[in-house]
């Protein structure tokens, strides 16, 4: 158990291969699978390969910017939430980086907007490589904003 590194309750987190450099996360482990606040989601084929056309907004405070996103269908599950709710949802496979670590994750689809987090970060995707601290909060990765802030000085 030494080797695994220590999460906070959250933790900002990033998805380069579609666009997200950065992301505030809700570590869940009551839930096995990651979810990413996604809408106007829109199937489609690309070289005979299942895609799915997203938007996403990055910030749970801010509705105005909008990132759009592309990736591979890996596959479409029935997911219950947490008020016992099913929905049909794209997931895809992406790279997740949480400060330097960066892996391989599945993500699930999901219109978030109601919700205070744009990303559930579920059990699969930390098992293995940490352990969480729900006491904590941002234990590994920094907010970059302030970074560049610092920078400019």
């Amino acid at each position: 158990m030494s080797d695994l590194g220590v999460l906070g309750w959250r933790e900002w987190i990033g998805f380069p291969d579609i666009g997200i450099d950065q992301i505030k996360a809700k570590v869940d482990t009551g839930a096995r699978t990651s979810c990413l606040h996604a809408f106007m989601v829109e199937p489609f084929e690309r070289d005979g390969v299942a895609w799915v056309r997203f938007d996403i907004h990055p910030s749970q405070t801010d509705n105005s910017k909008v990132i759009r996103c592309e990736a591979p269908v890996l596959d479409q599950r029935v997911v219950r939430d947490s008020g016992g709710h099913e929905e049909l949802r794209y997931v895809i496979a992406t790279t997740m980086t949480i400060g330097p670590h960066q892996h391989q994750v599945e993500v699930t689809l999901s219109d978030r907007d109601t919700m205070k987090f744009r990303v559930l970060l579920g059990r699969t995707a930390i098992q293995g490589l940490f352990v969480v601290d729900p006491s904590r909060s941002y234990l590994v990765g920094k907010r970059k904003r302030a970074l560049k802030k610092a920078q400019r000085k």
